[in-house]
């Protein structure tokens, strides 16, 4: 019924066979061809990187692509916010290579969404024995597919994979007052917020005011090859300054400029004439319940609270004034409930070939789910909100 198919690049699958599997009103940017195509082209994955491409494809008797899932070959676990180095270094000690594992996910972005693309649930099912199938005829130690969507977590638990949680923090454009639910201000969205983290917001909003910096607001069709440079300055700046390489380079910043315009939102600080800081937003706009997501900034001077402001505070009011539902910041950041984002529970799926190792892991999943139970119920005592309750 099926032709299952492997492919060492993304380019070699039509972008319009790959794009028609999606399903606009939950698919985000980064599922799309175009940002997995950039991210090949530009170098930034690659098996140089640590991250080979594998991606698997099925077409049926007509030759039509009915599933898909993005796949790679990764030979560290670093860009996936994931942690499962504990899990490697069992396998070390015990004599058993851990890497290379294969790995769906979006590479560097922690951003829930579909791994299994199509409508077709054989197809689907086929396609995680077909992967299961070659982990094991490859001797690959385990599959681990990040932050799927509900569906896709369903389809892979059963299909023998262990369910792992983990905890964001995401910001909700939820008001009481208004007919439609949604907040029409800042000042709205400030007053839902409990005194102290009030406050607290009020007080770092205005020593950046106060200091005369201002913001420009950019959309993706206006953004130009001088405010790409401006904004890649910045963003390798504050990896640099943290002593680490940037995993993203300026040419996938360009491409995808160039591919989803209308997905991107860039924001720019300024300072007594000059630039000093920028932020990278995307957005979904095809849902009914739109997300951003804020996926990178960076600073070329360091300025209290200037993070905050351009990462956070400016993104907060692109979201109001835009009737966005959602605004994900990124991975783990109790700091954010601070600034008003509440923790969310989102999932991972894992396939540990070898049995016994399997059991450990297992066990471990079940000692870390009953762990994150009892952080949430923590975090709720810390809501920034003024009514107390935290939903995860």
């Amino acid at each position: 019924m099926f032709k299952v198919q492997s492919h060492s690049s993304i380019d070699s699958i039509p972008s319009n066979e790959w794009n028609d599997l999606l399903d606009l009103e939950s698919c985000t940017p980064f599922i799309r061809h175009e940002y997995l195509d950039a991210l090949e082209k530009s170098g930034c994955v690659s098996e140089s990187t640590g991250w080979k491409p594998c991606h698997f494809t099925i077409r049926n008797h007509e030759n039509h692509l009915i599933a898909a899932i993005p796949l790679y070959l990764k030979s560290h676990s670093y860009g996936e916010y994931v942690f499962d180095w504990s899990w490697a270094n069992a396998f070390k000690e015990h004599g058993i290579e851990y890497y290379p594992k294969l790995l769906s996910a979006i590479p560097f972005t922690p951003v829930q969404g579909t791994r299994l693309l199509g409508s077709n649930i054989d197809a689907k099912n086929a396609l995680l024995t077909a992967i299961k199938d070659f982990a094991i005829e490859q001797d690959i130690s385990s599959i681990h597919i990040l932050f799927p969507s509900e569906e896709n977590l369903s389809i892979a638990l059963d299909s023998g994979f262990m369910k792992r949680n983990a905890i964001q923090f995401h910001w909700k454009n939820s008001s009481i007052n208004n007919i439609n639910g949604k907040l029409e201000s800042f000042e709205e969205f400030l007053s839902s917020l409990n005194k102290k983290h009030r406050n607290n917001i009020l007080r770092e909003r205005r020593s950046i005011h106060q200091l005369g910096i201002t913001f420009e607001q950019i959309p993706g069709e206006n953004i130009t090859a001088e405010d790409w440079s401006h904004f890649y300055r910045c963003y390798s700046n504050t990896y640099f300054e943290h002593r680490s390489a940037p995993y993203l380079n300026l040419e996938f910043f360009e491409a995808i400029g160039k591919s989803l315009p209308s997905n991107i939102h860039l924001m720019i600080a300024n300072l007594d004439g000059n630039r000093i800081a920028a932020s990278l937003i995307f957005r979904n706009r095809n849902a009914t319940n739109e997300v951003a997501y804020g996926r990178y900034w960076g600073a070329l001077k360091h300025i209290p609270n200037l993070h905050f402001e351009t990462a956070y505070y400016q993104a907060i009011e692109y979201c109001i004034d835009h009737k966005i539902q959602t605004f994900e910041g990124g991975a783990q950041g109790e700091h954010k409930m601070a600034r008003g984002f509440l923790p969310t529970t989102i999932q991972s799926a894992h396939f540990i070939a070898d049995p016994q190792f399997s059991k450990a892991v297992q066990h471990f999943l079940n000692r870390e789910h009953q762990g994150i139970g009892a952080y949430v119920d923590e975090l709720a005592e810390h809501s920034p909100l003024k009514s107390s309750k935290v939903q995860p």
